[in-house]
């Protein structure tokens, strides 16, 4: 049983390369599960025209093997106590996620809440966090913004989304001093070009993972190999929570399940397609195996044939991630 995710290596190469060359500033994120293809081998990738990773948390950071002088910047603020070497770079929104990493020594960036409302410091409590920071002699690497994604509110008077994220990063600039740089995501080459021009005594970074990676989605393929096939009949009841078949058919046993990551999707529809069709889902995926069905008369895969996925790589753990 195998969970593959294919990568056309040239086409992806050349996608991350468009992005990175466009986007001036950018820092690369590779937290999580590394967007289904993994931490490790995106870091070392990213690690050929970067000298800072952006991960999610202290445990991803406190994971990842250095492979020169970079910089780990975490991006979710630790609240119990941790010790960081000197080259991760830990977030604060408020004193108590300094307290966390009271004896690191290294730099530490700082939250700015956005429109997401979820940890951050409000301007007004800016202030005291980095007088704070500066008692224990600390420097700032940077402020950050997390905004969100494209399209999913307008500006406020109505320019558009581009307008309105604008419009959020500068009504922090006069709370932010002028020598710290400002760090956003979800903002293009574009934005970001318009921020500097605007702002030519200011230094912006943009903080970049699912563009970057998953830009373009179609050099990428996710599969499962197909472990058995054997017919059933209508009313047959199968699975571990004995389903009834709806008519004849196969039965077919595909090589990945919850342990992968692999779930049904919206409406309880089948992740799993073969010859462009999808496959019904018995019951929800278990484990390693999912157990799927058939109708008599459409295509059916044979054992060690490979069916398409549809899950968000986000969400998913491959078995071998191939480059082709």
């Amino acid at each position: 049983m195998t969970l593959r995710l294919t990568i056309d290596e040239r086409r992806w190469q050349a996608h991350v390369d468009e992005v990175r060359t466009s986007v001036t500033g950018l820092t690369p994120v590779v937290k999580g599960n590394g967007y289904g293809i993994g931490r490790a081998a995106l870091s070392e990738r990213a690690l050929a025209w970067s000298r800072v990773l952006v991960m999610g948390t202290v445990h991803e950071a406190l994971q990842h093997r250095r492979i020169a002088d970079e910089q780990v910047l975490v991006l979710t603020p630790a609240v119990r106590p941790v010790a960081l070497p000197a080259w991760v770079v830990p977030t604060v929104g408020r004193p108590e996620h300094l307290d966390a990493v009271a004896g690191h020594r290294g730099a530490v960036a700082v939250k700015l809440r956005s429109s997401m409302n979820r940890y951050g410091t409000d301007p007004e409590g800016l202030a005291a966090l980095l007088g704070l920071i500066d008692e224990r002699a600390r420097p700032v690497h940077a402020a950050l913004l997390h905004l969100p994604l494209p399209g999913v509110r307008e500006g406020p008077a109505g320019g558009g989304h581009i307008d309105g994220l604008l419009d959020e990063v500068e009504a922090w600039l006069p709370h932010v001093p002028v020598k710290v740089p400002v760090s956003v995501s979800h903002v293009d080459a574009t934005a970001m070009a318009t921020l500097r021009e605007r702002h030519p005594d200011r230094t912006f970074q943009v903080r970049l993972g699912t563009a970057l990676w998953h830009g373009d989605k179609s050099f990428l393929q996710v599969q499962a190999d197909v472990i058995d096939v054997h017919p059933v009949r209508a009313g047959a009841r199968v699975g571990y929570r004995a389903t009834t078949v709806a008519g004849d058919g196969t039965l077919v046993m595909v090589g990945a399940g919850s342990s992968h990551g692999i779930a049904p999707l919206d409406g309880g529809r089948s992740p799993f397609h073969f010859r462009r069709a999808r496959i019904a889902l018995v019951e929800a995926p278990h484990m390693h195996t999912s157990m799927c069905w058939v109708p008599q008369g459409q295509p059916a895969p044979e054992v060690g044939d490979w069916v398409d996925v549809q899950r968000p790589l986000i969400a998913v753990t491959a078995d071998e991630v191939v480059w082709s």
